[in-house]
């Protein structure tokens, strides 16, 4: 299973993750008790990638699930160790979950304006640039903007016909 939901004894992994150096620029750096909080609330979905005994490798969190709007929030998504697919695996699966099972008419996300990588992941997978929040996020060294991104229940029903279509031999 490549993502399962999470349980208090995760949370500490959880924060291992986005304490690492390729993370913390990138996300929020939230403390156990709002980590612990935010599992809690009906609202929130925690998904960890893992093994509670071999230790995490990813997690991600959607929000909006109980306010009915058919709006959700991808918050989080912080994988141990980029650039090797996990990612996008996570990130498919997760589209899948929001459309299929939550019944979302919107997924979005921000994405920090320096985070190229995720960018073009986001937009690889058919997500839409909104607009941009300046200066919305906090940093040691200054404040930095966001990217709104989303993608519509439409979209992603595009997305996943193409990736269904038998692909041409050469």
């Amino acid at each position: 299973m490549l993502l399962r939901p999470a349980v208090p004894a995760d949370i500490p992994g959880v924060v291992a993750l986005e304490r690492l150096p390729a993370a913390v620029n990138f996300v929020g750096q939230w403390s156990e008790a709002r980590h612990h909080a935010t599992l809690a609330d009906p609202d929130a979905r925690y998904l960890v990638s893992g093994s509670e005994s071999g230790g995490l490798q990813a997690y991600a969190i959607l929000r909006g699930l109980g306010e009915g709007s058919g709006s959700l929030e991808l918050k989080r998504v912080v994988v141990g160790a980029p650039g090797q697919g996990l990612g996008r695996l996570i990130l498919e699966e997760l589209l899948r979950m929001a459309f299929e099972e939550f019944g979302a008419h919107r997924l979005f996300l921000d994405v920090v304006e320096d985070n190229d990588r995720a960018s073009r992941l986001y937009e690889s997978l058919g997500f839409v640039r909104e607009g941009t929040m300046r200066e919305a996020e906090r940093r040691r060294d200054g404040y930095v903007s966001l990217h709104l991104m989303s993608m519509l229940d439409r979209e992603y029903a595009a997305w996943r016909f193409t990736r269904s279509q038998p692909r041409p031999s050469l």
